[in-house]
């Protein structure tokens, strides 16, 4: 072998191994996410993570923007096509998504994601499936409500009745807070006294029986008790942005709202901090225990995405075990996942275990849009203690009339 044939080889050699595969070309994938301002930091973070396990796939371009997991539905609908290839949602959204075909079925993994979620018989698992397709990926399993407390104020058996807690706080000078201008939450009231709301089969209007005279517990009798309630010097109407601000600034010692403020509520109340499903209340002279609505918090994928395998691989994802865990850490969410739901980390936070007690009375929410603005028109009259002395019957009447209507076009 000359010495020029010798240097030609270890060139060839050298390429080779310099180059390696470099003959097989990344793809660009390009993605873009929306997700709520509360969302979006914890998301970097975990796309980054992402994005390092896959580097040698492909090279990623995602884009994450905010639009709030409440409004989501709505902006995807004015333009289906021009939505962000993965969006979050509450799963209350669903149904309405589904029947746009604005979701993407999803195929990628389909048998893990339901086993590793309860199984197709879950409640993470109904709540995003139609018809036995899988259309959403469970993502966050605490978007439900119960009674968070400051223990220096109430013992564990003060918070069973929310009377007690009311006239506690009212002794103390302080407040035990509650948002009636929201139908989410009124519903406990309606809800705990047999008193049903149920979306048609359309999925535009609604069945309501609020306004029932000839049940066990009438719908006068519900109005009557969140009256007297409103009217509690320990009493405080409030949204989700001032309940806490009366906790972070003392004002507030109780109130009803869910796991997604624990982290700041726990941070506000420190050692006191705690939480437990929600009280029973006085119903006719009777104590009745509230019940609420159930949600889940769902990741879904753009039937129009240009790039459906990867997107389902980075929902996928960002909903697993482990990023469900961290979710949970830093935000105080409860994981659909069922590992991660049953650590010992998970089991030991209250707002958690406020949930699981809350689960025994808690239903799945299925109501079509309509039913809002007429619970909140009927909750600000009684928050605000019915100043008017508005027959009570005449406006439960009026308020169901809206909430079974149809839709005007």
């Amino acid at each position: 072998m000359t010495k020029r044939t010798l240097v030609f080889l270890i060139m060839v050699i050298s390429l080779t191994m310099t180059c390696g595969g470099c003959g097989k070309e990344r793809p660009q994938v390009s993605l873009s996410i929306w997700t709520s301002a509360e969302e979006h930091e914890i998301m970097k973070e975990m796309i980054e993570k992402f994005k390092e396990k896959y580097k040698q796939d492909a090279q990623f371009e995602i884009t994450i923007s905010e639009e709030d997991e409440k409004t989501c539905r709505d902006t995807v609908l004015t333009d289906p096509a021009g939505a962000a290839d993965i969006y979050t949602f509450a799963s209350d959204q669903f149904d309405d998504l589904t029947r746009a075909k604005a979701l993407l079925p999803i195929t990628d993994n389909a048998k893990q994601i339901i086993a590793d979620n309860g199984g197709a018989d879950s409640a993470a698992i109904q709540s995003s499936s139609k018809d036995g397709t899988l259309y959403a990926y469970p993502m966050v399993a605490s978007n439900g409500y119960f009674m968070y407390y400051n223990s220096a104020y109430f013992t564990e058996k003060d918070v069973a009745s929310f009377d007690t807690m009311l006239d506690i706080a009212a002794k103390n000078g302080k407040k035990v807070a509650m948002d009636y201008t929201s139908g989410w939450y009124i519903y406990s009231f309606f809800k705990g006294a047999g008193l049903d709301v149920e979306m048609n089969e359309d999925g535009v209007t609604n069945s309501c029986n609020w306004n029932d005279k000839t049940t066990t517990y009438t719908g006068t009798d519900v109005a009557e008790a969140m009256l007297s309630i409103a009217k509690h010097s320990g009493f405080i109407n409030c949204t989700d942005e001032d309940f806490l601000k009366g906790v972070n600034d003392g004002t507030i010692i109780a109130g009803i709202n869910g796991a997604w403020n624990a982290s700041a509520i726990e941070k506000a109340y420190k050692e006191n901090y705690n939480a437990a499903k929600l009280p029973t209340y006085t119903l006719a002279g009777k104590q009745v225990q509230m019940h609420s609505f159930a949600g889940y918090k769902l990741m879904g994928i753009n039937s129009a995405t240009d790039n459906p395998q990867w997107a389902m691989r980075l929902a996928s994802w960002l909903t697993n075990e482990e990023n469900q865990t961290t979710r949970f850490r830093k935000r105080g969410e409860g994981p659909s996942n069922i590992k991660a739901a049953a650590s010992k980390e998970v089991q030991a936070s209250p707002a958690i275990k406020a949930l699981g007690e809350q689960s025994a009375y808690s239903h799945l929410q299925h109501v079509a849009e309509i039913f809002w603005t007429p619970t909140f028109k009927f909750g600000t009259i009684l928050a605000g203690g019915n100043r008017d002395k508005a027959d009570l019957q005449e406006l439960l009447d009026t308020m169901t009339k809206e909430i079974t209507s149809k839709p005007k076009k």
